[in-house]
């Protein structure tokens, strides 16, 4: 899959089974980014990079039992340089079952194919979900959240992966704050993955809740495929439509593979309801460059092109 926070939770849940240790691994990436429009006062055309250490430590008890901790420290283009170490994530696994405490992967925002539509060196797409829930933080909460706690478990057994999660953004005090609650599920039916989630009141909003559905077939000894997912926001308190996203990944030469997708967004407002983008990707070994072109629900443009390597 194309999420960074998914490879980076597997690497989580594996390194350091067998004793105590410690390791570090991330990221840096640096693109031209372009966005037509972008706003006010700022730069249409700009340089988007990133820094990312993910530090983890792991242990095993003499019954098997493995006990980790996480922590991420980032650096975007225009950051400051204050608040950019993630709050810390605790968990524990054994025999398929994992709970976390603390900054954790949310059930909605860790579903397998929610962000396989995403093209592009910074990962993008008009396809995703169009409002806010709650997901790892790569830097802090920040003043409001300070005292946010995230509790996620996870269960795998052969190809069937089964996730429940709960924030509280406040967990010290009763005034009207609303937890957010995620359940989903992700299965792998020979060439086919199947991807399902839902979330009760996202990022803390009362009665925000969102569905998603999601479908991928990789051709029989290829890397091509084709997905189609459907993300349902259209409640009373976070009116975002419905998304419909048909996309495809077609490798057109060696190290060369072609992304593309078309979706359908039907939100009040939009200019328009069909949103596009294509982008390709070469593989260097050991880094690759990626670059993608989009056109948006208002019919503006947005692109990117640059390079990454992962530690």
């Amino acid at each position: 899959m194309k999420k960074a926070l998914i490879a980076s939770t597997a690497l989580v849940l594996t390194a350091g089974i067998a004793a105590a240790d410690v390791t570090i691994s991330g990221y840096g990436r640096t693109a031209v980014d372009y966005q037509e429009d972008r706003g006010d006062g700022q730069e249409d055309t700009q340089i988007s990079s990133r820094v990312r250490l993910n530090i983890h430590g792991t242990t095993s008890t003499d019954q098997g039992v493995d006990f980790g901790a996480r922590y991420r420290i980032q650096w975007n283009q225009g950051d400051a340089g204050v608040d950019n170490v993630a709050p810390g994530q605790i968990y524990v696994t054994s025999n398929g079952l994992t709970v976390a405490v603390g900054n954790v992967g949310t059930a909605f925002d860790n579903a397998g194919l929610i962000y396989e539509s995403e093209i592009g060196l910074i990962s993008r797409s008009y396809g995703n979900a169009q409002g806010d829930f709650y997901a790892y933080s790569s830097t802090g909460y920040g003043d409001d959240n300070g005292d946010r706690l995230g509790v996620a478990v996870e269960y795998s057994v052969d190809a069937l992966t089964a996730r429940f999660s709960y924030v509280d953004p406040d967990q010290n005090t009763t005034d009207s704050t609303n937890e957010e609650l995620g359940l989903s599920v992700d299965y792998q039916w020979n060439d086919i993955a199947l991807s399902a989630a839902a979330v009760k009141n996202a990022a803390g909003t009362a009665d925000a809740d969102k569905y998603f559905v999601g479908a991928y077939y990789t051709m029989p000894g290829t890397d091509n495929g084709i997905g189609l997912n459907y993300i349902d926001e259209d409640s009373d308190a976070d009116n975002y439509g419905t998304t419909i996203v048909l996309y495809g990944d077609y490798v057109v030469a060696p190290m060369t593979t072609v992304s593309a997708y078309v979706a359908n967004n039907d939100a009040d407002g939009n200019e328009t309801d069909t949103a596009f983008g294509i982008g390709a990707r070469y593989d260097l070994g050991g880094a690759y460059l990626a670059g993608s072109l989009e056109r948006n629900y208002e019919e503006n443009l947005r692109g990117d092109f640059g390079v990454r390597f992962d530690f």
